[in-house]
């Protein structure tokens, strides 16, 4: 299934887990004496539903605290200010798309440039990865995995089976990002 067909198909937990999984990898590595997660709050929104709206203003009022580096920080603000308060409709389901689709620009923007490369974003989220770098391809098949995680998970498992792993692996992508981050600004230097 393609990372579009994997987002129509997935459950509310999976929406949130890889929505929170998304803007999380997108997070720059944090200033001295800031919070090193701001975004944690969602997890425990993403195992119980009816804590999903206390969580979401959590990570809002943390996301808030932060400084404003530019990047992708403003970007997730918007997300995290759209983000619906409950975790169920079609809302949700925009907002997981618009998160996925914000992790995959912000991959595209740090990964070597690919000259005649027509829109790779959207070949990595309807079919494979052709003509992407290596960051965007593998933001892609990150979001795929997590998907698939969530999507394997028993009904009747607990509500938070399976988020221990995916967050494994959001924060492994977040340091291969902020890694390529940091060789491109060594650098550019």
């Amino acid at each position: 299934m393609s990372l579009l067909e994997l987002i129509a198909a997935a459950d509310e937990r999976g929406l949130a887990a890889s929505a929170a999984a998304c803007l999380e990898r997108c997070l720059p590595q944090p200033a001295p004496g800031t919070d090193p997660d701001p975004l944690r709050p969602l997890w425990a929104g993403c195992a119980d539903p009816r804590l999903w709206p206390a969580r979401l203003a959590e990570a809002r009022t943390a996301l808030d605290a932060l400084p404003d580096p530019g990047g992708p920080v403003p970007r997730i603000r918007e997300l995290l200010a759209a983000a619906p308060a409950t975790r169920t409709g079609e809302e949700l389901r925009a907002w997981a798309d618009a998160c996925s689709l914000l992790a995959l620009d912000v991959h595209l923007g740090h990964d070597a440039p690919r000259p005649g490369a027509p829109d790779p974003v959207a070949r990595c989220r309807t079919g494979g990865p052709a003509g992407a770098g290596p960051l965007l391809a593998g933001e892609a098949a990150r979001q795929t995995l997590i998907l698939r995680m969530l999507a394997d998970i028993d009904g009747s498992a607990p509500a938070g089976a399976g988020l221990r792993q995916v967050l494994d692996v959001s924060t492994e992508g977040q340091r291969v990002l902020r890694a390529a981050v940091s060789r491109r600004a060594r650098v550019r230097g």
